[in-house]
């Protein structure tokens, strides 16, 4: 779907983030809400090897996995006039041409009662892309992105503010992929920070 089918004919546009679009949407936008979409769990199977991690050792992103059962929270943000363009060219860099991410649309629903849902435009990974790495245990993830690195920055800041973002402003909903691999990771950075301290003393005088 290129950006100018996308917008083709609207005045707006929503666009629903479950990762780092959340705190970091980095375009400007005419409002946004949290809320949820349904059908789709979100999985940190996506590997990562710009922003969160190199080719060497690639980071760990999130990305949607379809299951009629589930449901992923997150924030869209609705775009208009000119936004609508500026975002969409930003984000195919940072998304597709990078992330190797493809887009689609699926019904947001806001927080709150009596709200009904509209089209957002999403960002998935599919198992079909070179980058994705596909599912392994908490513990496995945990340790990969307490590892890894990218030009945007450590990929354990990318876990964190996504559990931080999920305790603030969804408390309501208990996420145990990500909280489970949030454990495992900082379990993981504590044991290097405790063999750090050891091996090495005299740095810390």
């Amino acid at each position: 779907m290129k950006p100018q089918d996308i917008i083709a004919g609207k005045s707006s546009l929503w666009i629903f983030g479950y990762g780092s679009l959340v705190w970091k949407p980095d375009f400007r936008y005419k409002r946004s809400r949290v809320g949820y979409i349904q059908g789709y769990k979100r999985r940190f199977w996506h590997g990562d090897n710009f922003h969160r991690g190199n080719d060497e050792l690639p980071g760990r992103v999130v990305t949607l996995i379809e299951d009629d059962d589930e449901s992923t929270w997150g924030v869209a943000f609705e775009v208009s006039g000119s936004q609508m363009e500026e975002s969409l060219k930003y984000l195919n860099v940072r998304e597709t041409v990078c992330g190797g991410y493809i887009t689609k649309m699926v019904d947001f629903f806001p927080e709150g009662e009596d709200q009904s849902p509209v089209q957002a435009l999403v960002y998935i990974a599919t198992s079909d892309n070179a980058l994705y790495l596909g599912p392994a245990s908490p513990d496995e993830i945990g340790a990969q992105i307490a590892v890894s690195r990218g030009k945007t920055g450590h990929n354990l800041e990318y876990l964190l503010r996504l559990a931080e973002f999920m305790r603030s402003s969804c408390p309501h909903v208990e996420d145990h992929h990500l909280f489970s691999i949030e454990a495992a990771a900082l379990t993981v950075v504590s044991y290097l920070l405790s063999y750090y301290k050891y091996c090495t003393p005299h740095l810390l005088v």
